[in-house]
C-alpha cells in the first residue's frame, strides 16, 4: 500500500477530520455542511476544522490514521469520516483517542487497582455537530476522553450528540 501523505496545514486549534470513505460524495458533503455550522450554546463559536480529503486515505484503518495523526504533538483526538459515517442516517464520525496508553508505564506493585480496571475506551462515535465540542474540551483539558465516550455509550444510538 502506498505511503500516506503528511497531514499538513492544520492550525493547532482546528479539529482534524480525515475522510477514509469515498463511495458517496453527497454523504461527505452533508458531513462537511453539518460541521460548518456555528456551535456552542447559542451558536456563538465559528467552526474550526481541518479536512483531509485526499483519496490516498481511502479505506485506511483507524490504526493507520492514528499512526499519522500522532506526529502532531498538539493533537489529542482525530475524527474519521469512514464507511459507517457515510452510510449512517446520523453521519456519526469515529472519534479516536490519540494519546498512548499510560497504564503500560505504571509499576504494578503500586498501581494494581488501576491496572486491573477496565481498559480505557479509545473510540466512540459523534454526530458531526459534536466534533467541535469534543475537540475543544479535549484540547484544553476541560474534559477527558472517557467522559465523552460514556455519554456516547449512554445514547440509544451510541452516538455523542452534546451535553
Amino acid at each position: 500500500m502506498k505511503a500516506l501523505p503528511e497531514i499538513a496545514g492544520r492550525d493547532e486549534f482546528d479539529a482534524l477530520v480525515v475522510r477514509t470513505d469515498y463511495r458517496d460524495e453527497a454523504a461527505w458533503q452533508a458531513v462537511v455542511a453539518d460541521m460548518a455550522q456555528p456551535w456552542g450554546d447559542d451558536g456563538e463559536f465559528e467552526p474550526a476544522v481541518h479536512f483531509v480529503d485526499d483519496a490516498a486515505w481511502a479505506d485506511r484503518t483507524p490504526d493507520e490514521v492514528l499512526n499519522e495523526a500522532r506526529r502532531d504533538e498538539n493533537l489529542s483526538v482525530v475524527f474519521l469520516a469512514d464507511r459507517v459515517t457515510m452510510q449512517s442516517v446520523h453521519r456519526a464520525l469515529l472519534v479516536l483517542d490519540i494519546t498512548e496508553d499510560e497504564q503500560e508505564d505504571l509499576d504494578p506493585m503500586y498501581y494494581q487497582e488501576l491496572i486491573d480496571s477496565r481498559p480505557p475506551t479509545r473510540e466512540f462515535r459523534t454526530a458531526p455537530a459534536g466534533v467541535h465540542d469534543v475537540h475543544a474540551n479535549l484540547s484544553i483539558g476541560n474534559m477527558d476522553f472517557a467522559e465523552f465516550a460514556d455519554a456516547a455509550f449512554a445514547d440509544p444510538d451510541r452516538i455523542y450528540r452534546s451535553f
